[in-house]
């Protein structure tokens, strides 16, 4: 009976063994499973920043170029990578194989970024030579505008020179009352008209055309002598009365000429002014006295 006993003891003791044995080792698979699911989240919210990273790179470049076409190349590629993203958000800890998929998905895409990654580069290279070379037409371009307006502004100048150089001038202007005899006379009233006399200087640099001489009479009250209100020409951009012309032949030499007036109204005794003008320009000035 005492050994019956003791035979029970020792199953019951091998029994409790084996069941302390068996929820030790379900104890340390927990334990394993846990920390291997801990180890899997992890593995998910590191590539997830890597997934996340990749994105913000792709927006970071669709920022930096300025081509259309490789801008849409870059936005699907980016649209895959939030796309997978969002998979590898609702994908269990539990399932490895579809998490080592994600895994090599993102090396694929990465491998497209580098090839992406080149031709930016090619196109930020092409475009910093590009703006180098604008830039070196853009100094040019003032360069040679700055040369044009410095050459516009000496032609400018050397035409005021040439115009002033070729301007003419008249010397010698003498005046002289003249009788119905054409004899010589200081008397007002003894004259028929009046002889201007001077010369047209010599000037080598004046076109050789033909010319028209004007002279303009001036009272002493300043008023103008005309034979007509639409007697003008041109000064200093102004239509002005003359009181008589001359057409002449000039050929550069010097040229001695009169001009008459005819006096058909009253003439005061006093001081009067003769000025001489041709193509637009003054070109000499008399005053003289007149006796009663």
């Amino acid at each position: 009976m005492k050994n019956k006993q003791t035979i029970w003891i020792i199953i019951a003791v091998v029994l409790l063994l084996i069941i302390m044995a068996a929820v030790f080792y379900i104890v340390q698979q927990k334990k394993q499973f846990e920390e291997l699911i801990q180890q899997s989240e992890l593995y998910k919210e590191e590539l997830a920043d890597e997934y996340n990273e990749l994105s913000i790179q792709y927006e970071g470049y669709k920022l930096q170029i300025n081509n259309d076409s490789l801008i849409a190349k870059l936005e699907t590629e980016q649209l895959k990578v939030q796309r997978l993203q969002e998979e590898l958000r609702t994908v269990r800890a539990t399932d490895a194989k579809r998490i080592n998929e994600l895994k090599k998905e993102l090396e694929t895409l990465r491998t497209i970024m580098r090839s992406y990654v080149v031709q930016i580069d090619s196109l930020d290279r092409l475009n910093k030579q590009l703006e180098k070379e604008k830039q070196q037409v853009t100094v040019k371009y003032r360069e040679a505008t700055q040369t044009v307006s410095q050459l516009t502004q000496e032609k400018e100048h050397l035409i005021e020179t040439v115009q002033i150089a070729s301007k003419l001038d008249a010397s010698n202007i003498n005046v002289t009352g003249l009788t119905n005899k054409n004899k010589k006379t200081d008397k007002i009233k003894k004259m028929e008209q009046l002889e201007f006399q001077f010369t047209i200087n010599k000037n080598i640099t004046a076109e050789p055309c033909e010319k028209t001489i004007y002279i303009r009479i001036q009272k002493p009250d300043d008023e103008v002598l005309i034979k007509s209100q639409g007697d003008v020409f041109t000064y200093e951009n102004k239509n002005i009365n003359y009181s008589a012309k001359r057409i002449i032949e000039y050929t550069g030499e010097e040229i001695q000429m009169s001009i008459y007036w005819k006096i058909e109204e009253f003439l005061s005794p006093g001081t009067y002014r003769v000025d001489i003008f041709t193509d637009g320009n003054l070109i000499g000035r008399k005053s003289f006295k007149l006796d009663k």
